[in-house]
């Protein structure tokens, strides 16, 4: 396969069991950088021997933490991967068909379509991890990612192409993954809240779970995918409730933010 005057950018901490399979889901990529928040396992070691420029960076958030790695890519075009993606043959092959006529165009990005693995299997019908389109290729200077420090979004103006093929996820490859991962996106996200300076709606809380239940478990199809869509959903609204749970407890007892930190770095769920 060809290579591409292109950087793959990745983002990691404790990756290691992740950055190989997906470093090397790329082979057309003239670059491949990863960006290490500080990792004490064998992720920085492991990208290097598999081709990656390492950069060492502490944790930003994620919005900032990927403005950082753009900053740090050889290429104007980059492709954005997390660790426990990678492409599949199909889109790798769509990317090298139609990689030249992109990069020779004005297009600011393009969109990739993604399908999540959860519980060691594809997801078949939950309609965010079926082909969920997110915009991941990109010309850094037509396109920035937002500041926040979780639920980034690259943001950029103009129409954008959708190429067909799907990347794949290993989304939270068992149950306590998932729930460390909504400790941490809940901090994160609540001193977001806490910047803006966003109300506390505590009334909204009873209706919150319930709501968020039955979008993913009905309307988004999570019923036809059995017990595990179930999971999806219910661990879904109970990320809706968690988060908004949190920052009231963040707005009224301000010094459990220092605390919540000390113990979640500790326990190194924090980044």
């Amino acid at each position: 396969m060809p290579t591409f005057p292109l950087t793959l950018a990745i983002i990691t901490h404790n990756e290691a069991d992740n950055i190989a399979r997906c470093l090397d889901s790329v082979p057309f990529a003239a670059e491949k950088l990863v960006v290490d928040s500080g990792s004490d396992d064998d992720t920085v070691a492991i990208a290097r021997a598999h081709g990656a420029r390492v950069v060492r960076q502490d944790w930003l958030g994620f919005g900032p933490q990927r403005n950082f790695a753009t900053t740090q890519c050889t290429h104007d075009w980059i492709l954005v991967l997390d660790a426990d993606e990678y492409l599949s043959p199909e889109l790798a092959a769509e990317l090298e068909q139609r990689l030249p006529q992109l990069m020779a165009g004005d297009a600011p990005a393009a969109y990739l379509r993604r399908s999540s693995i959860y519980m060691g299997a594809p997801m078949r019908w939950y309609r965010p991890a079926v082909g969920e389109r997110m915009a991941r290729l990109y010309h850094r200077q037509r396109a920035r990612w937002s500041d926040a420090r979780v639920h980034e979004s690259l943001r950029f103006d103009g129409p954008a192409p959708t190429l067909r093929a799907a990347f794949n996820h290993n989304n939270n490859p068992t149950l306590p993954h998932k729930q460390l991962k909504v400790l941490r996106y809940s901090e994160l996200k609540c001193r977001d809240w806490l910047d803006k300076g966003k109300p506390v709606r505590m009334w909204q809380a009873p209706f919150v779970f319930a709501l968020a239940f039955l979008k993913d478990y009905v309307f988004r199809l999570a019923f036809m995918d059995g017990w595990r869509g179930f999971m999806i959903a219910q661990t879904a609204a109970s990320y809706a409730l968690y988060k908004r749970m949190r920052y009231y407890e963040m707005v009224n007892n301000p010094e459990s933010v220092a605390r919540a930190a000390a113990v979640l770095t500790r326990h190194q769920i924090d980044r």
